[in-house]
């Protein structure tokens, strides 16, 4: 075949899957119809979430990549080595799952790639949007699209009017659920009319009203089903605006905007570890989600990204707060704050967080 040839094959074949969001779009009769029909007053069913089976003998492991942010960089040597450095962790972690917190890349050949890429794993796996996810391709909507064009992707639209890709997994052992992971969107920036509490204001965006009601239906209809409260973790890209406030408490009382790498004082030295290495990008008023966390009693962790070179971990009010470790050098980030982050769920359904520090200079 010649190189004509070959490019034309090639150009075809981008194209076609350039257009293969958009066409599925009209067909089904736009963008309303991938998402579900879901109501509060309807019941939580089993079958309602992703389920993954534990081994009985060994932790079931939860491994997340963080603002990969894959770009056209994908075919040179950037991109390799993100590439053999994440080969490096999931062969040496073993995860049973991997998931992605947010700003997964940046345009769309780098998203086709990234989703045939971490698809090759045939590992289960699970993405959120960030902020950046949608730059540098026709939509947000395509990119969501895309995720469900991969065969291990186990992404969801989730319901209407709560953004791309709020969605349940739940892991079980021998059956029971024992622990529970929320996929929730963090959205982008607040619209200019206000934020969720109707408060005006700018800067980054949090969950909307509809995702309060949707995280409360699911912990109360997995209560049920188990018949007690199953511990869960959620994993987001825009971090809580408790984040502020725990590392202000662990440091004792320093200001986050101004004070980084701070020592952590009090009983807080003995449960948190990582560091802060810039403020602390989250919604300017609190949306009040972390309060309903406390009311309903299962979520124990949050994991977000957005933050490159920010990995602290908080205990705080009984809910550990992370940041997962960068995975690349897409964007800016620090090469000594670089890997991948693990979430452990024990057959208690406890889970445990833990950093892993690469270098993707290795071989």
């Amino acid at each position: 075949m010649s190189v004509f040839i070959k490019k034309v094959t090639v150009f075809i074949t981008c194209f076609s899957l350039l257009l293969t969001p958009l066409l599925a779009s009209v067909i089904h009769g736009g963008e309303k119809a991938f998402f579900e029909k879901w109501s509060a007053d309807a019941e939580f069913t089993r079958d309602y979430a992703v389920e993954l089976e534990k081994d009985p003998d060994r932790d079931f492991v939860v491994l997340n990549l963080a603002d990969i942010q894959l770009g056209d960089e994908q075919f040179e040597e950037t991109g390799a080595l993100v590439k053999a450095q994440t080969d490096r962790m999931i062969s040496e972690l073993k995860p049973d799952l991997i998931t992605l917190s947010g700003d997964n890349a940046v345009s769309f050949l780098a998203y086709m790639d990234l989703v045939k890429w971490i698809d090759s794993y045939g590992i289960p796996w699970a993405p959120v949007m960030g902020n950046h996810d949608g730059q540098g391709c026709p939509s947000e909507f395509w990119c969501a699209y895309d995720f469900t064009m991969g065969k291990n992707c186990l992404f969801k639209f989730g319901p209407a009017d709560m953004g791309y890709g709020n969605y349940v997994i739940n892991i079980t052992e021998n059956g029971e659920i024992i622990h529970t992971l929320f996929m929730m969107d963090t959205h982008s920036d607040i619209e200019e009319d206000g934020n969720i509490n109707g408060e005006k204001g700018s800067g980054y965006d949090h969950f909307w009203k509809g995702q309060f009601d949707w995280y409360s239906w699911a912990v109360d209809g997995i209560k049920t089903i188990a018949g007690r409260t199953v511990e869960s973790s959620i994993i987001i890209h825009i971090p809580l605006y408790e984040y502020r406030d725990a590392y202000a408490e662990a440091t004792g009382g320093a200001n986050w905007n101004e004070n980084h790498d701070l020592p952590f004082v009090g009983e807080y030295a003995e449960t948190s570890f990582g560091a802060m290495h810039e403020g602390i990008c989250c919604a300017p008023q609190n949306n009040g989600f972390f309060d309903l966390m406390l009311e309903k009693g299962s979520t124990k962790n949050v994991i977000c990204g957005h933050d490159h070179v920010n990995d602290f971990s908080i205990l705080y009010r009984g809910v550990r707060l992370s940041y997962a470790l960068k995975d690349g050098p897409g964007c800016y980030w620090e090469e000594n704050m670089n890997g991948c982050t693990t979430l452990s769920v024990a057959s208690d359904g406890s889970a445990t967080v833990e950093h892993h520090f690469y270098d993707i200079n290795a071989e």
